[in-house]
């Protein structure tokens, strides 16, 4: 979180209900657009629950070093890692590895050794289960229910891709189900020694189509690819559903998080629309970056009289006129997300003199959020 050099002359009230949240829910996900700071606020959520003394972990599905920096440490696995602290509980973090995640799926549901290694062997399974579409998401939501089902952890924190992409995170244990109940994918697991000779007429004219445009080896590869989970289906269709009814737990809380910046507030406001169709309330706003405020009360400028009117202190007057303009632009501008997603809690982080990159950042945004 970039800002300007020193600190604004007193931080926002932390809100109370936020300091609940860390307390008492046993599962956050942190939304929002990029660039706005989510991962830091996931990891500070994290911290300040170890502060709280609960076992806290943190998961990224974010590629970039973002939150091992904001955690003073080199880097994350995919197995949750303790950060060390002076706190009562226990603070883990891990980095999404959705392929690593899905071999571990794979070989949870494959009936025997060898089934798991045809299908972890398989060239469009190597090449694709990092990249399908929905493919990271599902994978999130799979090391959310682990993590939470394995009971190390008292809450766990999700720092989603953004907004946008997080909607597919939601919908990701549907379109798995759909897919697994695709009439295309049904037919390619019938078991057989010959091919596709199996297979029904139609299925083999839309096969012999896609072999004349990506070639016959890149299909034979996606027969043997889907029948290899011959058995299998039932596995991953119960586990999806179950992680569909974690998303859609009460005691799930979606905390948005945006930026004082009117692209940012927009899409909070859009990812709040969709959480409200799917019946889901936002638990918790966090605006990220606030501009401090360097005026009084009743609006009036902060410059002592002494020195008001001063020709020498002109232009450092026009510019703390020109700060206190940008502050209440900044407050005007997300007071309607925060009357969108009303009486959700509003938490408010101000702009520091620098980024967060080690622990002792994270400590100060979380004294800033949460007290």
């Amino acid at each position: 979180m970039s800002t300007p050099v020193g600190a604004p002359p007193s931080s926002p009230a932390p809100a109370p209900e936020l300091s609940a949240l860390v307390r008492e829910r046993g599962v956050v996900v942190c939304c929002g657009s990029g660039g706005v700071g989510k991962t830091t606020v996931s990891a500070t959520f994290a911290l300040a629950a170890a502060r709280a003394g609960r076992r806290a972990c943190v998961v990224t599905v974010d590629p970039a070093r973002r939150l091992a920096d904001a955690l003073g440490v080199q880097s994350l696995p995919n197995t949750p890692t303790e950060v060390e602290g002076d706190w009562p509980g226990h603070l883990h973090a891990l980095m999404l590895d959705s392929k690593g995640t899905f071999d571990d799926l794979v070989q949870r549901y494959a009936r025997t050794p060898d089934q798991s290694e045809s299908i972890l062997s398989n060239r469009l399974y190597q090449n694709l289960a990092g990249a399908l579409s929905g493919t990271q998401e599902y994978m999130a939501m799979e090391k959310l229910y682990e993590l939470v089902n394995s009971d190390e952890f008292d809450i766990v924190v999700v720092d989603t891709p953004p907004t946008r992409n997080a909607l597919d995170l939601l919908d990701a244990p549907r379109r798995l189900t759909r897919f697994l109940e695709n009439r295309l994918f049904r037919a390619l697991l019938v078991p057989t020694r010959m091919s596709l000779r199996a297979v029904g007429v139609a299925t083999q004219a839309l096969l012999r189509t896609i072999s004349k445009v990506a070639g016959a080896e890149i299909v034979q590869d996606a027969v043997a690819f889907f029948r290899a989970f011959e058995g299998m289906e039932e596995g991953f269709r119960t586990r999806a559903s179950a992680v569909h009814e974690l998303l859609a737990d009460p005691a799930t809380a979606y905390v948005l998080v945006t930026s004082a910046r009117p692209d940012a507030v927009e899409e909070a406001g859009f990812f709040a629309s969709k959480l409200a169709e799917r019946d889901v309330a936002v638990a918790a706003l966090v605006v990220n970056r606030i501009a401090p405020s360097f005026g009084t009360e009743d609006g009036g400028s902060s410059v002592p009289a002494a020195v008001n009117g001063l020709a020498a202190l002109q232009p450092l007057e026009e510019n703390l006129a020109e700060l206190n303009v940008v502050a209440a632009r900044e407050a005007s501008g997300y007071a309607g997300l925060a009357a969108q997603v009303a009486p959700a809690p509003v938490g408010r982080i101000p702009l520091f003199g620098q980024d967060v990159h080690e622990l002792a950042g994270l400590e100060r945004t979380a004294d800033s959020l949460f007290g």
